[in-house]
């Protein structure tokens, strides 16, 4: 059992130091050299827990993602939907819009041009489960009427991505500024139908 929870601290520690690695140099540029380095490991070592630099970007993906995810829906989606969607959204745009991890969705968007399996990792550990848990909190509560809760669900997650995207990594706040507080308001008015 201590021998699984220092492997589990050696890739956490790997993983630590590849993340500077691959936004300084993208991923075609970082080596595992350097990430070994950066990590403070021997380079065999990076290899016996990750056999190429394709799975260690895949594991990093995971990682941040479960890493957020976990800290994002942490808490039981449980009171009035108003309270419900605005903690939701504040988390969402609070754990998200860290500088290395927009940077490292920005890392992500450049290289799915090329690698179409990067954007289904991301979808598949972000985007995919907060919908599902979304849906289902819709479903739950019927009083909300909404003819297609996974729908609504989606118009959701997909406006607090959009906004991390057009605000952080496409440089929106520079030109097209709004306040993450004026959006979220406006989602929840808009989905809950509110004048």
């Amino acid at each position: 059992m201590q021998k699984t929870a220092k492997s589990l601290e050696k890739a956490e520690k790997i993983l630590k130091g590849a993340l500077p690695q691959f936004l300084k140099n993208g991923y075609a540029r970082a080596s595992m050299d350097r990430i070994a380095s950066s990590a403070g490991v021997s380079k065999q070592t990076l290899y016996s827990y990750f056999s190429d630099k394709d799975g260690l970007f895949h594991a990093l993906i995971e990682h941040i993602a479960n890493e957020k995810f976990q800290l994002v829906w942490s808490q039981p989606l449980e009171g009035e939907a108003e309270e419900v969607l605005k903690g939701l959204a504040q988390r969402i745009l609070s754990q998200v819009n860290k500088t290395d991890h927009v940077a490292f969705f920005r890392l992500i968007v450049a290289e799915s041009k090329e690698r179409e399996d990067l954007g289904e990792v991301f979808l598949k550990n972000i985007a995919e489960p907060a919908i599902k848990i979304l849906t289902e909190y819709f479903q739950e509560h019927q009083e909300l009427n909404f003819k297609d809760p996974e729908a609504i669900a989606r118009i959701f997650v997909g406006s607090l991505i959009d906004f991390i995207l057009t605000q952080e990594i496409f440089g929106g706040k520079k030109f097209m500024p709004m306040e993450s507080e004026r959006l979220v308001d406006s989602l929840i008015d808009l989905i809950l139908i509110r004048k």
